[in-house]
């Protein structure tokens, strides 16, 4: 035997070993034969076994057993061209009725391609191969594999701005609030044109649910407001309020006994966001609480490059994001959120009843003040 290398002996398993065999295992392998008509639930519970598809299954019970349990708050960050590919119709406005999502955080390009349909525009599936100097010669616009017309922005662009010409935008607002009041116009154009349900925007409005994106600029929307500015409008976007209207639904879920579940899609910004709620309660306000209780990720971003979209929840926890007694029930999916999504959608709405709704857009006065007083009286006793 080598000195310098331990003896590992190789041998027929004692029962020792099969009790250690059996502490790290799950079920065992053995998973029915598929047959027709098999429910989405069904096949991720029996046969989405290992790998990511073992994954994929964590994600969906962790959602359903206990993100959704005991009327736990969700928030959902939504990064990605999703809404462009009508997963908002499909999944995201069936997630909010049902009220399995309470509150959101949103990239601004998800929102104004949302708004697409409410106006009732039309986007086509496609090829990714297609000739993009002959798309561009033809008034068509790409993403991917979905194509639309060069008109469908420019109608929107008009919608944006003639909306926010209007008299209640001229005023100070956080982005929510900001996305709420879109909401209200156009859940009222879906009455109007008797579509309803194409708009997450105009779900979010009917169902009190607030939509912030934490990077109000970084769209068409915002570069809307900022031709709007141009022409003097008194419209003006305060993120800085977003950050304390987000940091209370956080803290009132934790404070009344509740838990915060965060589920994200994708990464970048609206994850950071959405994180960063727990830092913001404990290291910017001082008030006593340990993260996040559950962390669900689609993502196809990988850890090792040190991006935030691919950051674990284990390395989120020593921020203070997730609750370290928390994190084994946390799960990263490496997986593309637009296979991922429907598939937690059905099994979700399948295995889980609907919730009340929370309504916490109506909650904000309330909400802001527990958390003002919270800080109150941690700044009196801070020496500053």
């Amino acid at each position: 035997m080598h000195p310098h290398k331990p003896h590992y002996d190789r041998h027929g398993g004692t029962d020792a070993n099969k009790d250690f065999l059996h502490k790290i295992s799950r079920e065992r392998i053995d998973p029915p034969a598929i047959t027709s008509g098999i429910s989405t639930a069904d096949l991720l519970d029996g046969v989405f076994l290992s790998y990511n598809a073992g994954r994929l299954r964590e994600g969906c019970q962790l959602f359903v057993r206990k993100m959704l349990a005991n009327n736990g708050t969700i928030g959902l960050a939504l990064s990605g061209a999703l809404t462009p590919a009508g997963l908002g119709m499909s999944c995201l406005v069936p997630l909010v009725e049902a009220g399995f999502v309470d509150w959101i955080v949103s990239t601004g390009a998800n929102l104004y391609h949302d708004t697409h349909y409410a106006l009732g525009m039309d986007l086509y599936q496609a090829g990714p191969n297609l000739p993009d100097l002959e798309l561009r010669e033809n008034q068509v616009i790409r993403i991917y594999d979905i194509v639309f017309d060069y008109e469908n922005l420019l109608g929107t662009d008009k919608f944006f701005r003639t909306l926010c010409r209007g008299a209640a935008f001229q005023q100070t607002m956080g982005t929510a609030e900001f996305h709420f009041l879109v909401g209200k116009y156009l859940a009222e154009r879906e009455q109007q044109t008797g579509v309803v349900g194409k708009s997450l925007l105009a779900a979010a409005y009917r169902c009190g649910v607030p939509i912030f994106t934490s990077s109000p600029g970084d769209s068409s929307i915002g570069m809307n407001l900022a031709a709007l500015m141009l022409e003097g409008s008194l419209l003006r976007i305060d993120p800085l309020r977003d950050v304390n209207q987000s940091a209370a639904v956080v803290w009132d879920a934790k404070a009344s006994g509740g838990t915060s579940s965060v589920f994200i899609l994708g990464g970048g910004s609206p994850k950071n966001f959405m994180l960063q709620t727990e830092p913001q309660i404990q290291e910017v306000l001082g008030l006593a609480e340990a993260g996040h209780d559950y962390f669900l990720q689609f993502t196809d971003a990988r850890p090792d490059t040190g991006g935030l979209s691919g950051a674990t929840p284990s390395e989120a926890m020593t921020w203070g994001k997730v609750d370290p007694e928390k994190l084994p029930d946390s799960v990263t999916c490496y997986i593309d959120s637009t296979a991922a999504l429907p598939l937690l959608t059905a099994y979700s709405l399948t295995r889980h009843e609907k919730r009340p709704l929370k309504r916490l857009f109506d909650k904000f006065p309330e909400l802001t003040l527990r958390l003002e007083t919270g800080y109150a009286q941690t700044r009196a006793g801070r020496i500053e």
